[in-house]
């Protein structure tokens, strides 16, 4: 690492609360707006009709009554005071940008490069991840903008088949963890740059047009709302990239960018339902689209059991004293109540291979993590292929002492 792990856990620790807190505050407006929109009904009071507003909706919440009005373009006086809901992407995404830099930037040689994957330098690695974010957008803006635009149905499939050559593309050249959050990112930087160069400026421009006496030009809303309406079905993928280091059953596996697209696809599904929902009765095939895609990547991806062999069948099962040795000289750099590995002062997650007890009862965890490749970072002890089907070899057959 190039700062002191103590000072890094620090900044780690900030960053990733500021960024749930704003990204809790960022997603919680965007489906109530959502929501809000697909609520609204008729005014039926005809002062509110000749005014423009075009749908309200009463509600009660914290033990009081609320009244949302939506104006079908803008009202004829704009009052003194408006709140922008801006800030909360802005802090979110910043957020989240400084926590690339520290842990996957900073931390290239462990975090994003896997020589096994592409055998690439650090500073190419970056480079092709800042990248990768600025042509996404550049891509899906110019898609948005050309006559596929007005397509919906069209836009939808073109950028569906984008995002997975974007999948595949990522973890055919970064780590697994690596990818995954570039994917994450990638959804999330044309989340931000969808409010900071339409939706807000739209925005601006239907205020200016107020002030000015202009009758606002009702495009910038509906240029708007589309953009809007995407940010919702990117939610849940990002939502699930933001945990998917947790899982390296998902991130480590040979086939990780289907995975990837299935569980993404799967968010977007279930999304749709809700947004639908919100109108009234809906279809219930996204959930069981979203469903069947979960169900069938978990039950193609499940791990075989550990199965107990007849004795004379466990000829080459290593002995335990053999799989401690190698979990002492590839695991116990970073996962010690001492660690050596450079970078880390103390266990990741409290996960500590000290005595025969601890392996024993986390074998499970060792062997997913080992059999994955995921685990020792960018392999950094070089763990032999040997090592890791030793390891295989004595979970299967009941990772005994």
């Amino acid at each position: 690492m190039l700062i002191d792990a103590y000072l890094f856990d620090w900044l780690s620790l900030l960053g990733r609360w500021l960024h749930l807190l704003t990204g809790i505050a960022w997603i919680g407006a965007s489906f109530y707006f959502v929501w809000l929109d697909n609520h609204l009904l008729p005014p039926t009071d005809p002062e509110l009709q000749k005014k423009g507003v075009g749908g309200e909706l009463w509600a009660v919440h914290g033990g009081g009554f609320y009244n949302a009005q939506k104006y079908r373009v803008a009202p004829a006086m704009l009052p003194p005071h408006l709140h922008w809901f801006k800030w909360e992407a802005y802090w979110t995404w910043l957020s989240g940008f400084f926590l690339l830099c520290l842990i996957y930037y900073a931390g290239a040689g462990v975090y994003l490069v896997d020589k096994s994957v592409a055998d690439i330098g650090n500073a190419t690695a970056v480079l092709i991840g800042i990248g990768t974010l600025i042509a996404g957008w550049v891509v899906y803006d110019r898609l948005c903008v050309s006559p596929l635009g007005g397509n919906e149905k069209a836009l939808a499939a073109v950028l569906a088949l984008l995002l997975v050559a974007a999948a595949y593309g990522l973890c055919h050249v970064f780590g697994g963890r690596g990818a995954y959050i570039h994917f994450g990112a990638l959804l999330g930087t044309i989340m931000v740059a969808n409010v900071f160069f339409v939706i807000i400026p739209g925005q601006r421009e239907l205020v200016t047009a107020k002030e000015q006496g202009r009758e606002p030009d009702p495009r910038h809303g509906i240029r708007g709302k589309q953009r809007s309406v995407h940010n919702t079905y990117f939610t849940l993928p990002v939502l699930f990239v933001m945990m998917s280091n947790h899982y390296a059953m998902t991130y480590g596996h040979r086939y990780n960018w289907v995975i990837l697209v299935a569980i993404s696809f799967a968010g977007a599904a279930i999304r749709t339902y809700f947004v639908a929902r919100h109108k009234g009765k809906a279809s219930l095939l996204p959930v069981a689209i979203g469903v069947i895609l979960l169900a069938a990547t978990a039950a193609l991806i499940a791990p075989p059991k550990a199965v107990e062999q007849p004795a004379a069948a466990q000829t080459g099962v290593p002995e335990f004293s053999r799989v401690q040795a190698i979990v002492k000289s590839r695991c116990t750099g970073c996962h010690a109540g001492a660690p050596t590995q450079p970078g880390f002062n103390a266990a990741p997650k409290g996960v500590m291979f000290d005595t025969p007890e601890q392996i024993l009862t986390q074998a499970a965890q060792i062997h997913q993590q080992i059999s994955t490749r995921v685990m020792p970072l960018a392999n950094l002890t070089q763990m032999t292929d040997d090592e890791r089907t030793a390891v295989a070899a004595w979970f299967q057959n009941g990772a005994k002492k």
